[in-house]
């Protein structure tokens, strides 16, 4: 329709401009007739050349709710919404003001304070100097395609469970404001990832997981107010943009958002308590341009999260260096994988009543090709953090149960392996398969074999009862590395079928200072209980004398021997034999 009108002014302009005022109405509503026969979708109003309404049909009034009486002598400045900037009509006015036809979506307020879109074309009629004298608006109304537009635009640049806006928007926003004031001005971009979140999500489950990711959002947001710009981008990483700050002034800023987690999330009646490692990179220092800010920001967030709550880092140069070598530690640590570039050796466990030898913890080393024999310090962290300790922990698995067979063989008395039990492994769902199929490959029976597990697992005691119960039902021992440092409890202990508890090396180191306080605490509970103990960590004879006064079943540490490798503990354990 529009487009027949305005070829129709086009062609017949020259004539229109001698018409009165009301042989104009005429025609124009003969020409709207001849198309369209009074099609009632059309919003139409005419001008004159200050832009003063002269004319408006009922659907104007309909959609502006004014009356006839109050268009008439106006100007469009009477529903303007504001939304358009000012060089958007200033565009506008050029266009016409050149006798040239206009056309553009605008969004327009009505009388009762409601918005609405309409697609419009502005024809003017001009004399015969080429002057617009007169200015023939034809409208649409495209409010439903605009809204509709606009819940797109929503839906694409937020994120659905939190309705924070999401990555796409953010890039399109802080990029745009790069662009717009150059150097002058100064940004903080923050990444803040929740730590141990997957846990969470393994153990209670995504749709807790999902609430929790909501509170998280709604107390940042409440505590953002004006002062930033927070998005998600997705899992359980969150964005803050923080303008013209000093560094100071952003690790104050920092603090103020880690004091929000010192306050638990609760969801159906239970608390969860979480921790945030946050990295920062600081716009124009750090970066350009959007993707060297992500790039760098990411760079301090992944030593973040090495540190582990609450951790915060500042890019820097030096980070930057640290992480080129961690990628190319990552590399070689895969490949070591590949080629089995590892190791295992041996620390004894004594009896320390007769002093014999009464089993051995496999401790892994990494033999790099370039650097020598790596301790597990070097590299087990890493292998957490990727994903690696798995086939690590299946490696040291399979080979110490293959020599403890070898030595079987060799005419060794049988002794118990113990292995630890890497976390990451223990939560995987075939686990059960995995020790089962080891022991079925190596033919080592499972009594000499004993796993032992961190504190960590009883975070979530019920999914860890089911485990235990399951791993114990192929025979094989169970025990609690580093016991007295982490989550366990009596209550725990009775429900679990542990055999042995390693005290920790930090509470013998403490025998001389506080009188062995912890240690008889820990023996006296597990000897009631019936469970085994093991204290490691002893280099003295005044800490082996202590221990066994206090009737401590076993014993490791340097006094007794160093971890050492295969075929010296062969020989060793020969010797004590």
């Amino acid at each position: 329709m529009i487009g027949f009108i305005e070829d129709q002014f086009l062609r017949e302009g020259k004539e229109l401009r001698k018409l009165s005022d009301q042989e104009l109405y005429s025609t124009f509503k003969e020409l709207f007739d001849l198309k369209f026969a009074l099609d009632q979708s059309f919003i139409v109003a005419m001008t004159d050349d200050i832009g003063k309404i002269t004319y408006v049909n009922p659907l104007f009034c309909d959609i502006s709710k004014y009356s006839r009486e109050e268009l008439l002598g106006a100007d469009h400045r009477i529903i303007n919404s504001n939304h358009h900037p000012k060089e958007f009509f200033k565009d506008m006015w050029q266009t016409i003001g050149r006798g040239e036809i206009w056309t553009g979506d605008i969004k327009n307020r009505a009388k009762d304070g409601a918005y609405y879109w309409v697609k419009t074309t502005i024809v003017p009629l001009v004399n015969e100097k080429g002057i617009p004298y007169q200015y023939i608006s034809i409208r649409q109304d495209i409010t439903a395609q605009k809204e509709m537009e606009e819940r797109i635009r929503h839906q694409a640049f937020h994120d659905d469970l939190t309705g924070l806006r999401n990555r796409l928007c953010f890039k399109q926003e802080v990029d745009q404001w790069i662009r717009q004031v150059g150097m002058n001005e100064s940004l903080a971009l923050i990444f803040m990832d929740l730590d141990r979140f997957k846990f969470i999500n393994d153990t209670v489950g995504h749709s807790i997981g999902d609430r929790i990711l909501q509170l998280v959002s709604q107390r940042l947001l409440h505590h953002l107010n004006e002062d930033a710009d927070l998005y998600r981008f997705g899992g359980d990483e969150f964005v803050i943009v923080v303008k013209n700050r000093t560094k100071e002034e952003v690790s104050q800023y920092i603090e103020k958002i880690l004091d929000l987690f010192t306050r638990p999330f609760t969801v159906d009646d239970e608390e969860y308590f979480l921790t945030v490692s946050v990295g920062i990179s600081l716009f124009p220092n750090d970066g350009l341009d959007i993707e060297m800010l992500l790039k760098n920001t990411d760079s301090a967030l992944y030593l973040a999260k090495e540190k582990g709550n609450n951790a915060v880092k500042f890019y820097t140069l030096e980070l930057q260096e640290n992480i080129a070598k961690t990628m190319k530690m990552e590399r070689a640590l895969r490949q070591a994988i590949v080629e089995e570039e590892f190791v295992l050796h041996f620390q004894p466990k004594m009896d320390l009543k007769t002093g014999e030898i009464t089993g051995a913890e496999a401790l892994i080393r990494w033999n790099h090709p370039e650097l020598g024999i790596l301790s597990p310090a070097e590299f087990i962290p890493l292998a957490e953090d990727t994903g690696m300790i798995i086939p690590i922990s299946e490696w040291v698995l399979k080979e110490a149960c293959r020599l403890n067979r070898q030595w079987q063989e060799q005419g060794l008395s049988p002794i118990r392996m113990a292995v630890n039990l890497s976390p990451q492994l223990f939560r995987k769902k075939n686990i059960k398969d995995v020790i089962s199929q080891i022991l079925h490959v190596t033919q080592l029976d499972p009594d000499y074999l004993e796993l032992e597990i961190t504190e960590s697992i009883m975070e979530n005691p019920d999914r860890a009862l089911v485990i235990l119960q399951e791993l114990k039902e192929l025979g094989v021992h169970l025990s609690i590395d580093d016991f007295g440092t982490g989550y366990s409890s009596l209550a725990h202990l009775r429900r679990f079928p542990i055999d042995t508890l390693k005290i920790d090396r930090s509470f013998v180191n403490g025998i001389p200072s506080d009188n062995g306080v912890m240690v008889k605490t820990i023996i006296d509970m597990a000897s009631n209980l019936g469970i085994n103990v093991i204290a490691e960590g002893i280099e003295t004879d005044e800490q082996m004398q202590f221990l066994s006064q206090l009737h401590c079943d076993e014993g490791q540490g340097y006094l007794f021997s160093p971890p050492v490798s295969a075929t010296l503990f062969y020989e060793l354990y020969r010797k004590y034999r």
